[in-house]
């Protein structure tokens, strides 16, 4: 990156906000942090955020209640940090809209790795048409252009997409008509270093469904297969 990606630590104990903002300035981050959910909008609105690590537990406004009302106006990238061990807690901020979540105790190191990887997959890239890769998908009147990293329904209405939700979409739009599992699913979009655990995957689907399919709760584009996985139905158009 050409500049040091700008990231926010939303988190109340003071400790462990300074020992992530020390080690995420070493390694080229600028770091903004506050303590109080209610300073988020003011500091998306003065600086250029390009992700968020936020807590889950928060005094006044919780971690998932932040989450759902920064997914209603901003698609910035969201690393979700909890003390709590229920994979309840870890699904539902998923379902919110957070790109990621890490567990509490954890290493400086492994944060950093997940921040670099949730900024690559939202990186635009352009890809040259030499490298013979397709950069718009359509299916059923819907496009998807991957360099411009945004969706369109048959009407012509861009949808909003976090870019875990793009990229799951994209997966699915290069391998139609395929069963893939979970776990192939979490390699392709996340990759081994993310660390996610399968049910991430369902979570996204559910997502995806509710934004793309006509009903979410009889879905005919993203077909759940028994014991298999997911398979993308539409005939995919590659240009």
């Amino acid at each position: 990156m050409t500049k040091l990606p700008h990231i926010l630590v939303v988190e109340d104990d003071r400790e462990i906000s300074g020992l992530v903002a020390r080690y995420l300035r070493s390694n080229e981050c600028r770091v903004t942090l506050t303590g109080d959910g209610r300073e988020i909008d003011r500091l998306m609105d003065d600086n250029r955020i390009d992700l968020i690590v936020l807590d889950l537990m928060l005094p006044g406004e919780d971690g998932i209640s932040l989450c759902r009302r920064l997914r209603a106006n901003s698609q910035v990238p969201i690393i979700m940090l909890t003390g709590k061990t229920d994979e309840v807690d870890r699904i539902l901020g998923l379902e919110m809209g957070a790109d990621d979540y890490l567990s509490k105790p954890f290493n400086p190191r492994e944060l950093l790795a997940r921040i670099r990887a949730v900024l690559r997959r939202a990186t635009v890239t352009t890809l040259s048409p030499s490298a013979g890769a397709a950069r718009v998908f359509t299916f059923l009147g819907w496009r998807i252009d991957r360099v411009l990293r945004e969706l369109r329904d048959p009407d012509g209405a861009r949808i909003a997409l976090t870019d875990a939700e793009f990229g799951l979409l994209q997966a699915f739009c290069e391998r139609p008509g395929r069963i893939l599992s979970r776990d192939q699913l979490l390699e392709v979009t996340q990759g081994r270093s993310a660390g996610l655990f399968e049910r991430s995957i369902d979570v996204l689907v559910s997502r995806l469904r509710r934004k793309i399919e006509g009903d979410p709760h009889q879905p005919c584009l993203i077909k759940t297969v028994r014991s298999g996985g997911y398979m993308f139905t539409p005939t995919v158009d590659i240009a």
